[in-house]
């Protein structure tokens, strides 16, 4: 097996959409902020693909609940140059749920911030 996506199931496809393309400034190979499905390139050889959630519900079969739960249960990793660097530049384009800091025992400098769904995203650096 090759791991060629990653794919976020959203309620708020416009917004996901406009956040990976215009904030983190992930470059479109396909889709487009209506389109309902887009892919995101240039991810370490793996892609992020966009899906508005209701579509996939009715792709497998299944009944469309809204989501309750907040507990995260997946979350992006993302390498960095500089995790500082990074903050700096995107702290004014989004919330930030953690400030740069180091994980010791890790060995990691981290930050974490959330998509407009709710996805928890991590942006790392090696000590």
């Amino acid at each position: 097996m090759n791991l060629t996506h990653i794919r976020l199931l959203v309620d708020n496809y416009k917004e996901c959409f406009l956040f990976y393309r215009d904030i983190l400034g992930f470059e479109v190979s396909w889709g487009d902020e209506t389109s309902m499905y887009a892919d995101f390139i240039g991810i370490g050889g793996a892609k992020i693909g966009l899906f508005e959630r209701k579509q996939m519900v009715a792709a497998i079969g299944a009944e469309y609940t809204p989501i309750k739960e907040k507990q995260d249960r997946t979350t992006l990793i993302f390498k960095v140059d500089s995790v500082k660097n990074t903050y700096e530049q995107l702290k004014d384009k989004l919330e930030f749920i953690t400030k740069p800091h180091e994980q010791a025992d890790w060995m990691l400098k981290v930050a974490h911030f959330r998509d407009p769904a709710g996805n928890l995203i991590e942006i790392y650096e090696n000590l």
